[in-house]
């Protein structure tokens, strides 16, 4: 029976299939397999318990699709945030032609059954692509709609048999200052990392992205490998990953350790929660036209609009403390 989601996309605005057609380069990697749930909760010492995330409804075996005007693919790729590559939104797009994404490889390390380096094609080795249309919220106030290609986090992770210890899942950027120019400034404690908690990490919307609009995904957009954790602010979403670390404690994340008072280990999008220097209640969607970059601001939802399928994580946490 086909379940279908609040926010469905009609098929008339779904990106046409021939553009879609690259995926089937990526499904070579290897046949699917199944996902596994493996349910995780706070450390004691960092948060409340959570409870086990609750399967989120899908509308077909290709994942979720958000009922929202996509982005043009050209904005997408020419404003974005990559502090390796710059500060500026547009310096991604000038600079991440010197990264080189060819070889790649990923270390998957700590409370594992399975740790070790892994070549990119080992890494993904059996996952099936799935493309999903999700929302993506930066925390400074603005948001875009992107269709992604990629495979589950969850049901990769559970290759590496995490054990009873893995509350958290840790992740690491490269850090090269010869392909990478921001890295040789000292705007953030280089190398960037991020970390979500274990039943975050296993919920179903968290993707490992592989691609964008139907292509590998560009350099400025995080190529080869990239998380999407669409109800959680922009910065969350990692990218150009090479480490993946299970941890038994809350790990370091880059901007909660420059700036704790802005930026929370949870960052969920939330319009309650105010950044300290702007409100978080609006947004303005990037979906313009030739002439106008944004649109009109609209509000901005509980966890971006995906509360039907996450916020049973965080019964009973104050969320205006763990932000």
């Amino acid at each position: 029976m086909k379940t279908r989601i609040p926010h469905d996309i009609p098929e008339s605005q779904v990106t046409p299939e021939a553009v879609y057609r690259s995926r089937r380069e990526w499904m070579k990697l290897g046949l699917a397999s199944p996902l596994l749930a493996l349910a995780g909760c706070a450390d004691a010492e960092d948060a409340p318990g959570a409870a086990s995330a609750a399967p989120a409804a899908r509308d077909s075996a290709d994942g979720f699709r958000a009922a929202d005007e996509l982005t043009r693919v050209q904005d997408a790729t020419s404003y974005n945030n990559f502090y390796e590559f710059g500060t500026g939104k547009v310096d991604p797009s000038k600079n991440a032609h010197s990264l080189r994404t060819s070889p790649w490889s990923v270390v998957v390390g700590g409370e594992a059954e399975l740790t070790g380096t892994f070549p990119l094609e080992d890494f993904l080795k059996g996952q099936p692509v799935q493309e999903r249309i999700y929302r993506l919220r930066c925390v400074e106030g603005w948001s875009m709609v992107i269709p992604w290609q990629g495979v589950p986090l969850g049901a990769l992770l559970s290759r590496f048999k995490p054990t009873s210890k893995a509350k958290y899942v840790a992740f690491t950027t490269l850090a090269d200052p010869d392909q990478m120019p921001g890295v040789r400034y000292p705007a953030l404690d280089w190398p960037y990392r991020e970390g979500l908690r274990m039943d975050e990490a296993m919920n179903p919307l968290t993707l490992l992205a592989t691609g964008m609009y139907g292509k590998p995904l560009p350099n400025q957009n995080g190529a080869p490998l990239r998380l999407v954790v669409p109800w959680k602010y922009g910065f969350k979403s990692i990218k150009s990953i090479v480490r993946i670390d299970f941890t038994e404690q809350m790990p370091l994340t880059s901007w909660n350790q420059s700036q704790p008072s802005e930026y929370g280990f949870y960052s969920n999008v939330n319009p309650d929660v105010d950044h300290p220097r702007w409100s978080q209640r609006s947004e303005r969607r990037i979906a313009g036209t030739a002439s106008k970059l944004f649109a009109e601001r609209i509000p901005t939802l509980p966890f971006n609009g995906y509360a039907d399928q996450v916020a049973a994580m965080y019964k009973g946490m104050d969320l205006a403390k763990w932000f």
